[in-house]
């Protein structure tokens, strides 16, 4: 049960609908919305929401959707089924141009692979469209909804002879008009026209008389006739029958299709059927994609368990001007089943209701919904709802009536399978008798085990959800510092009016907002307090919190710069120890060979004074060259120097030299060795002359080629050249050549490349254009032009 009578109106449904139709393809879908009504059954809901969530697939997989020619051809099934009538040529066309639509769609959807678009697949079982009576179609009406011409034998002769007459009849009419405006009869640019179906030439009324034929009409000033020459009588009365005969043969052609489509008619309706369903459900996905909509879990019982729900109307109202929406998370069990919202006016209570209200609806007629992926819902079998001013003057009712008129069918008819839904509880009439009726209510909706969102601002209320299990508090969070709502919905603690407040920060003269103060009494002006700090004290440590994490990312990022440096000093550490070893190594081999050489000599001289002296003075040269250390890098350190991209720079305090890459403000990109990394200005220092042996820039030089390759880029494309030759090569190698070639082409961005590979035996040119092929980047190949070697090169253009 759907109470009241207009509740899509005051939800908002109904602008819902209006988008769904206007979202179809054709009338066929729009039937479908019109009939679209709330349902209460599991299983169905639940093959509707998929069979939506299927199709929403679809649009999103940018898939080749059938979606042309969704016409509804109900009227002339109607005409179709009654003896004695038929259809006209484009009455057929839009039942051919259909039937291949729903065909087509049957055919995309079963083509899936298994165990996907299941409902869809299972919505196209008995549906059926013979090939025989598309083929029947097609024969007699073409794609542009002409008849074609050879439809039938008989058709097709009656055809050609009258284009044939035709063709006499032109070129007769064009010598009589030559000789007619040779006397002056006709104006001079007078061409044929048609009069009561014959042909005729315009002809001045006063030259009517020179001219023998019939008068057929004339031009509204009187100054022009229609004639009909007398020597086209025949001609104009052979192309009459001619006609006349064409048509008889199209009635009878079209009298014996509408006989042959008339067996199908009640598979059609069937087909028909199928096409505006999927037309509906096409709409359905639409309009979920346009409000980013999911499938929720869907349980058999009362239950709602949404996260980040929004109103799919207030969505795409703020989309459009770029305005964020807040969404809202909430959860009714059987635990916790009524839901009071309380908080200050303006601070999104109504909206939170109706968005309940809404999105539950939207879902039990089949519709998926705003909420995110990890969301839940339930169905309820009733909605109930009480919002709005609903005064009638012709009841005699009063607004607190109303009201009252409303909680009277709540409280008698809603059970554990209904939702309520009511706005602003209790208002109406005096506070106190109002808060305490609404207590009343609300008392017996949650001994009735209803599920329920209420709005109200009655601190009574607010005290009977904190002591009564079943029933919670919920608050619309304020800015009470700013005086501006956050439309934050936050489950588990009562929302303040800051009526109080709010009076005293936009300037309410003192003594009346203390006056008022008073009046209510010191109790309520405390819990309205507390309520206040609770909300100040929450920002706060929300505030905090926000602090904290952006602290902790900092840390994170600062421990992983820190990480990368420490691999990559020792990674330089193991490199400068092998080389140091390797140097070490060919020393000693050098000072072994000395050595024996020195001892060498010295046998050989047999201990010659003169010759064993020098041979020790060269050991001792060679050993002092050895013990000779290389001079160190030059460092000039700069003190306040101004720091700019390109220069050198150290971090104060420490040996190891970098570039500066990029400056940003008050940090710099600077690249030590194969590292990027970012370092505040005010810990760098300039440094000046030789800062790194060659090694260290050769190993700087490799780690930086991302960041120069783009200064190299300008000097390949200069060197490259468009033009490989691989004559004489073995395949294997040309191939190799061929690759790369191409590769550093496509890299490079050239336009045209060009292969010569020579005749021979094809080989290499097949080897070349089997490769080429197999290149995503190749627009297209072709030999070069005779004259600069035909086949004998391959041209390639790139994309």
């Amino acid at each position: 049960m759907i109470y009241p009578e207009n509740f899509e109106i005051k939800i908002g449904f109904a602008q819902v609908r209006d988008m769904l139709s206007e979202l179809c393809l054709s009338p066929l879908g729009r039937q479908f919305v019109t009939r679209m009504t709330f349902l209460n059954r599991h299983d169905l809901v639940q093959r509707l929401l998929e069979q939506t969530n299927e199709f929403k697939q679809l649009l999103e997989s940018d898939a080749e959707i059938p979606l042309q020619y969704y016409f509804d051809v109900t009227a002339y099934l109607d005409r179709a089924a009654i003896l004695g009538t038929y259809l006209d040529v484009q009455d057929f066309f839009e039942i051919k141009m259909s039937l291949r639509t729903i065909r087509d769609s049957l055919r995309f959807i079963a083509s899936a692979e298994e165990g996907k678009y299941e409902s869809l697949k299972a919505l196209g079982t008995n549906v059926t469209v013979e090939r025989s009576l598309i083929a029947a179609l097609d024969k007699v009406v073409d794609d542009a909804g002409a008849v074609r011409d050879d439809a039938t034998p008989e058709l097709q002769r009656l055809k050609r002879d009258l284009i044939s007459q035709q063709s006499i009849l032109r070129k007769q009419i064009q010598s009589i008009i030559r000789h007619a405006k040779n006397e002056g009869w006709t104006p001079a640019d007078v061409e044929p026209t048609i009069r009561g179906g014959r042909l005729v030439i315009p002809v001045l009324a006063e030259h009517k008389r020179r001219l023998k034929g019939l008068i057929h009409d004339e031009s509204s000033t009187g100054q022009t006739v229609y004639i009909e020459p007398e020597s086209i009588f025949e001609l104009n009365n052979d192309i009459k029958d001619l006609q006349n005969a064409y048509h008889r043969e199209l009635i009878r052609i079209l009298v014996g299709l509408t006989n042959a489509l008339r067996n199908h008619i009640p598979e059609l309706r069937k087909a028909y059927q199928y096409l505006g369903l999927l037309d509906f459900i096409r709409a359905k996905a639409a309009f979920a994609r346009r409000v980013e909509s999911t499938m929720p879990t869907l349980q058999k019982y009362p239950h709602i368990k949404w996260a980040q729900a929004v109103h799919p109307l207030l969505y795409l109202a703020h989309r459009q001007v770029g305005k964020p929406i807040v969404p809202m998370d909430l959860e009714l069990t059987q635990e916790q089943r009524i839901l009071l919202i309380s908080g200050p006016n303006a601070g999104g209570k109504s909206v939170s209701l109706k968005t309940v209200g809404l999105v539950q609806y939207m879902l039990q007629c089949g519709m998926l919904i705003p909420v995110a992926d990890n969301s839940e819902a339930g169905i309820f079998h009733d909605i109930f709802i009480d919002i709005g001013d609903e005064q009638s003057i012709e009841n005699d009712l009063s607004t607190y009536s109303s009201h009252l008129t409303n909680m009277k069918k709540f409280v008698t008819v809603a059970d554990k399978k209904s939702l309520v839904l009511i706005d602003e509880f209790g208002t109406g009439t005096e506070p106190v008798l109002g808060g305490a009726i609404a207590e009343a209510v609300l008392q017996n909706l949650n001994d009735s085990k209803v599920y329920g969102v209420i709005t109200t601002h009655y601190t009574n209320l607010k005290n009977f959800a904190e002591r009564t299990p079943g029933v919670v508090n919920g608050a619309m969070r304020y800015d009470h510092k700013n005086l501006q709502p956050l439309y934050q919905l936050e489950i588990g603690k009562p929302g303040s009016s800051f009526a109080i407040e709010i009076a005293r920060k936009i300037g309410l003269p003192k003594h009346i907002v203390d006056k008022a103060s008073s009046l209510v009494g010191k109790d309520k002006i405390r819990y309205d307090r507390l309520l206040e700090e609770l909300e100040t004290e929450k920002q706060e440590l929300e505030k905090k919190l926000r602090e904290a994490t952006t602290l902790e990312q900092k840390l994170k990022r600062n421990v992983k710069e820190y990480s990368d440096l420490k691999n990559f000093l020792e990674d330089s550490k193991q490199d400068i120890m092998r080389e140091a070893k390797g140097k070490a190594k060919l020393l000693l081999k050098d000072a072994n060979q000395k050595i024996e050489s020195t001892i060498q000599q010295i046998k050989q001289s047999q201990a010659a004074k003169e010759e064993t002296k020098q041979a020790r003075q060269e050991l001792e040269s060679f050993a002092t060259e050895v013990r000779k250390e290389e001079p160190r890098a030059v460092q000039k350190r700069i003190a306040n120097g101004v720091i700019k991209a390109g220069d050198n720079v150290a971090l104060i305090g420490q040996d190891s030299v970098g570039q500066v890459v990029s400056i940003k403000g008050k940090t710099a990109e600077v690249l030590f060795g194969g590292l990027k990394t970012i370092v505040k200005v005010d810990n760098l220092e300039k440094v000046e002359g030789q800062v790194a042996t060659k090694l260290k820039k050769a190993k700087m030089a490799e780690a930086a080629e991302g960041y120069s390759r783009g200064m190299n880029i300008t000097q390949r494309m200069a060197d490259f050249t468009t033009t490989l030759d691989i004559r004489g090569e073995y395949a294997e190698e040309a191939l190799t050549k061929l690759m790369n070639f191409t590769d550093e082409a496509i890299m490079l961005g050239i336009p045209e490349i060009k292969i010569i590979h020579g005749r021979g035996n094809g080989v290499l040119r097949q080897v070349v254009r089997d490769y080429l092929h197999s290149v995503r980047e190749v627009a297209s190949l072709g030999n070069e032009a005779t004259e600069r070697g035909g086949d004998g090169a391959t041209m390639a253009v790139l994309k």
